[in-house]
């Protein structure tokens, strides 16, 4: 029975949740309780959770599954480990002239195009710009003709690679070649490797994943909502239907590679380190077994998957390192299997179970009733 109180119990578990990431955790470091190295880890996973909506909002309400999310999770790493970069200076550990990040990154000079990089706002605002203006033009290509399934995912790995191979390249772009950038040492002034400093990045990934999840819930619950996941169930009934699904495509994929990117750029101060490694395609199939092991079309479904794979993770890297890739591939076949609608409908499944179980002693009862009809009834 569906009452007035049992409609607001989501919306206060995940307000509960929200508190706890927010001020708790924080609260708990700051008391000594939590580790700084388990407030660091937890900020790195609310990055990772922030991906993880990113897919959902394309292929979980818009049937869209995209394998260059960790591309545009990279790019706000860059845009924003670029400004990092120009902060380090020269603190003397190179015998130079030439600050610090400019000997690490083989330069004789500073390129044009990094000079507006030493503006924190600027860099904030390209975290967002060049992901997106990505997007845009890839999608607008894309989408215009009519490449959608199979073939847009197989586009959007050919994305990936043709940038990995860019980045990978320092004679191409000077954007630190195989190492790519590392080594940071303050953010506004801040010493980045200090706990309070380490404490601020994490409630900046947690206020962050939070407005994100209010943000996305409040437009896949709109009329927004309704279109995009009627395109993911019928593209053709939308085009009918007089509705210009390109456009909506677009504009989901455009918000969804932003999303990604400010993932990013909070997760490059907090890890210490962005290459080209971070863009591989892999990392994009990672994030959609993040999805998948949470809830497809749930957006809290990719928070979960995203935390608790990484969280298994973390533990079969160190006590099975060999083993893996074996895991997560098995976690993702059991999954499909037995558990399509992820983690999140899970209660749904057992409720469903149980419902059988009693329409089928339902039945059985009549049918016994039937065959040994009562003296009253005769």
């Amino acid at each position: 029975m569906n009452t007035p109180l049992s409609g607001k119990m989501p919306t206060i578990a995940l307000a509960a949740v929200a508190l706890f990431l927010v001020v708790i955790m924080p609260a708990l470091n700051a008391g000594g309780i939590v580790s700084d190295f388990t407030l660091n880890t937890w900020g790195k996973y609310l990055c990772y959770a922030m991906l993880g909506i990113a897919v959902d909002l394309l292929w979980g309400y818009t049937g869209l599954l995209c394998l260059a999310q960790a591309l545009f999770f990279s790019l706000g790493g860059y845009m924003f480990g670029m400004h990092l970069m120009l902060m380090i200076g020269k603190l003397g550990q190179y015998k130079s002239d030439l600050p610090d990040f400019m000997v690490f990154l083989g330069l004789k000079e500073l390129p044009g195009f990094w000079q507006p990089f030493y503006s924190f706002p600027f860099a904030t605002l390209m975290v967002l710009a060049v992901p997106g203006l990505l997007a845009w033009v890839f999608g607008y290509l894309a989408f215009r003709s009519r490449i959608k399934g199979v073939y847009f995912s197989i586009l959007t790995q050919a994305l990936t690679y043709a940038a990995w191979l860019i980045f990978l390249s320092n004679d191409i772009i000077t954007m630190g070649g195989n190492n790519g950038f590392t080594d940071f040492r303050t953010v506004l002034g801040a010493d980045i490797r200090s706990p309070e400093t380490r404490r601020i990045l994490y409630i900046a990934s947690a206020v962050a994943l939070t407005l994100i999840f209010i943000g996305c819930k409040w437009l896949t619950t709109s009329r927004f909502g309704l279109i995009q996941r009627a395109i993911r169930d019928s593209e053709n009934r939308v085009l009918f239907s007089g509705y210009s699904a390109a456009n909506f495509k677009l504009f989901v994929f455009v918000i969804s590679g932003m999303i990604a990117a400010v993932g990013g750029a909070l997760y490059v101060p907090q890890v210490g380190i962005i290459n080209p490694g971070e863009m591989a395609t892999a990392n994009s199939l990672e994030a959609v077994v993040w999805v998948a092991v949470g809830g497809r079309g749930t957006l809290i479904g990719p928070i979960i998957g995203a935390i608790g794979v990484n969280r298994l993770k973390s533990w079969a890297t160190t006590e099975y390192p060999d083993y893996w890739l074996i895991i997560l591939g098995a976690t993702f076949v059991l999954v499909v299997l037995f558990m399509p609608k992820g983690i999140v409908g899970i209660p749904g499944q057992i409720r469903a179970i149980i419902e059988r179980r009693k329409h089928r002693q339902t039945i059985r009862e009549e049918d016994l009733a039937a065959a040994n009809p009562s003296p009253e009834a005769e």
